[in-house]
């Protein structure tokens, strides 16, 4: 069993080669692997959702507000990186997570602020992912049927099975011990969402190309023709909440940025990756955004791969809706880790003589060598997996609320704690020229986040009362 250790407790200070300068594992991680984290926190299915969000903004407002954002989240996060080490950010002590960051440059409340918004950001995430892959799987048992009986048939077929499904795999997957072993994961993880994304953009440009006119406008959704309008002033809100959300990776930012080996500097890394990650999302979000408003104008759905945008060919939705999944499964583990390691970090210092939480045992695996379990971990990532499905199974409208969730943690995470860490970090003079500018930008993303909050509150209460339960969802 390994048992993490600090350098003063080695002889001579000599430090065993399999260990950082800290004591703990050799980090091994690279600005790819670190580029794979990011892509597959970042596009999710999500982006199959561009389309609907820029026919609500218009050809004019839709790419600016993508490229904005883009910008914005590029920015905030370069600034984030160099907070991984206090007080210098080359050859300052680490900070293992986003939490253990803001306390060695802010402290006091806004560490819990901090904690509040990051962890309570992460459970809705993984609750979201679980009815999300479902829709997917769903998808592509309807793709079938549509394509067997006909699109006017309902096809309906209940998200319950898959949900379950979808957790026996995270079960499983959840075994994998810390951040620094799901590199692999993340890389087929990314590969499924270049998959999907690709195949989404494809099938947009075909459908473009086949001469079918699609009405487009400067503004979006017309008043009056598509919508009424407080309904126009509503999807505006929810379209640039959409947008902003799309990008935001700052959740688990530190905890990518912990993964990656210490030679060249790990902010030298991390911003390479994240120049790499941020263009690349970039091009897909402005490309399936553009070419699929193109394909279905001011009629685009909410997800023209689980929505139903397309039904032909049908095989190639059912892939498309597999690679779906699999991201997923993997985006799932991304944002289930650090949360994971929050738990056992905790546990393990509060109850440092409990066997039952430290002890590890080792089970040889035929073909992999001596994997270690700790019946600790074993059984509360067990529990906390059940927990997301069957949250998901009661309240299958939970993507408006994570809509909400997503709102109230965009702008701490994303923007106020890079730039006030930034500040503090480098001493910035109040109310200097560069401190004005970074405040001007701090107000600007709140507004953005309490104008998609509202968005989001809006959907929630629509939801709500459509709400039946106990019955199939689609």
């Amino acid at each position: 069993m390994f048992i993490e250790k600090n350098p003063g407790d080695y002889e001579n200070g000599d430090i065993p080669e399999n260990l950082d300068d800290d004591g703990r594992v050799k980090r091994t991680g690279t600005w790819v692997t670190a580029s794979a984290h990011i892509i597959t926190a970042v596009i999710g299915s999500g982006v199959l959702s561009l389309a609907w969000a820029v026919a609500q903004l218009g050809w004019v407002a839709g790419p600016i507000i993508l490229m904005a954002f883009s910008f914005i989240t590029y920015f905030t996060s370069t600034l984030l990186a160099d907070s991984y080490r206090a007080p210098d950010p080359v050859h300052g002590t680490r900070n293992y997570t986003y939490m253990d960051a803001v306390r060695a440059y802010l402290g006091g409340r806004k560490v819990q602020l901090c904690g509040l918004a990051q962890y309570g950001n992460l459970i809705g995430i993984t609750i979201g992912y679980t009815i999300t892959a479902s829709t997917s799987m769903v998808a592509v048992r309807r793709s079938n049927c549509f394509h067997k009986h006909g699109h006017h048939v309902k096809c309906q077929t209940s998200n319950y099975p898959f949900m379950i499904i979808f957790g026996c795999i995270q079960i499983i997957l959840s075994q994998i011990p810390n951040f620094h072993k799901l590199s692999w994961l993340s890389i087929l993880a990314a590969i499924m969402s270049f998959a999907y994304s690709s195949i989404g953009l494809g099938l947009s440009i075909a459908k473009v190309a086949g001469g079918e006119h699609a009405r487009t406008s400067l503004t979006g959704v017309t008043v009056g023709v598509d919508v009424s309008g407080s309904e126009k002033v509503w999807r505006t809100f929810q379209a640039i909440g959409d947008i902003a959300f799309a990008y935001a990776f700052s959740t688990v930012l530190i905890e990518i940025q912990d993964t990656i080996k210490s030679s060249p500097p790990e902010n030298k890394t991390m911003k390479r990756a994240t120049s790499v990650g941020v263009s690349t999302t970039t091009i897909f979000y402005v490309l399936c955004g553009l070419v699929g408003y193109a394909a279905f104008g001011n009629d685009a759905p909410g997800n023209f791969l689980t929505g139903f945008g397309f039904y032909e060919p049908f095989w190639l939705i059912d892939v498309a809706n597999v690679c779906i999944a699999i991201h997923l499964i993997g985006a799932y583990q991304v944002f289930a880790q650090p949360l994971f390691g929050f738990v056992e970090g905790w546990c393990s210092k509060r109850w440092s003589d409990n066997t039952f939480i430290t002890n590890e045992h080792g089970v040889n695996v035929p073909f992999y060598g001596v994997f270690y379990i700790n019946v600790f971990r074993l059984v509360w990532r067990t529990m906390y997996v059940i927990l997301t499905a069957l949250v998901a199974m009661i309240f299958p409208f939970f993507n408006e609320f994570l809509g909400l969730i997503g709102a109230g943690s965009f702008w701490p995470l994303t923007v106020y704690f890079p730039i006030e860490m930034h500040i503090a970090q480098t001493s910035m003079p109040k109310y200097s020229l560069k401190w004005i500018w970074f405040k001007i930008l701090s107000w600007v993303c709140l507004i953005v986040s309490l104008i998609a909050a509202a968005g989001s509150v809006q959907g929630l209460i629509r939801s709500l009362r459509a709400y039946k339960p106990f019955q199939n969802q689609d």
